[in-house]
């Protein structure tokens, strides 16, 4: 049915004139069903927040423990003691309790971290990618390492396709010329164990014209001379 023009103006009206609006409101929170409606909404979100800081506060406590439990276990990986490192020493936790007890702490999120670097030294490859992929930062640095270690692991499982990827995201992370020439040697070789020779010449030329200071350099010169000769048969 079309709106008179009374409906219209008044339609008009409330978008215009905030005094209607608000008597409009008004009446609308005057009548009973609608006054409960309005404070089973307003409960709701009362809930719905105090459940939210509740959340902080209890994620923030955690956190602290997580973080003092921790320092025991970093000093182990410190000194290559690896699997106290990660499973604790019987009177304080290791880097996989941690996680498990302090899930959704940033304490528990760099656990992750070293405790997948921690089974890549021990040469369990699998579970180094399984738990650095769960390590998440916006660090400068470690985001970068992380995604380096990821293709270090996929690479000893000689899943080389894993590899790549994860090592296009170190390259391609906040580059700097103090690692960014180490992921793009890694990157590198691992194009060549793909039969890739021009891609990885392109890795190492990225070295030549990016990050001449590096110390990098030379290798980068020699290996990609000899790769784009490869290429080109």
């Amino acid at each position: 049915m079309a709106k008179t023009k009374t409906q219209q103006e008044e339609g008009i009206e409330i978008i215009e004139n905030p005094d209607a609006l608000a008597s409009k409101a008004e009446d609308f929170f005057n009548e009973k069903k609608n006054q409960q409606l309005v404070f089973g909404i307003g409960g709701v979100l009362a809930l719905l927040i105090v459940a939210f800081l509740g959340y902080r506060y209890y994620i923030g406590n955690q956190n602290t423990e997580a973080q003092q439990e921790m320092f025991q276990s970093v000093f182990y990986f410190e000194t290559d003691s690896l699997g106290k490192a990660l499973n604790g020493d019987g009177n304080n936790f290791g880097f996989l309790e941690i996680i498990d007890t302090y899930g959704g702490t940033d304490a528990a999120n760099l656990a992750n971290y070293y405790a997948g670097a921690s089974f890549l030294q021990l040469g369990d490859y699998k579970n180094a990618a399984k738990y650095l992929e769960q390590f998440s930062s916006s660090d400068y640095l470690v985001q970068a390492r992380a995604y380096a270690l990821i293709g270090d692991a996929y690479s000893e499982l000689d899943d080389f396709g894993a590899a790549e990827a994860s090592y296009k995201k170190a390259v391609a992370y906040k580059p700097n010329t103090e690692f960014t020439p180490i992921y793009l040697m890694k990157l590198a070789v691992n194009y060549e164990a793909q039969g890739k020779y021009k891609p990885a010449a392109e890795a190492y030329g990225k070295i030549v014209s990016e990050y001449s200071n590096s110390s990098f350099f030379q290798d980068a010169q020699k290996h990609k001379a000899r790769l784009d000769g490869l290429a080109a048969e």
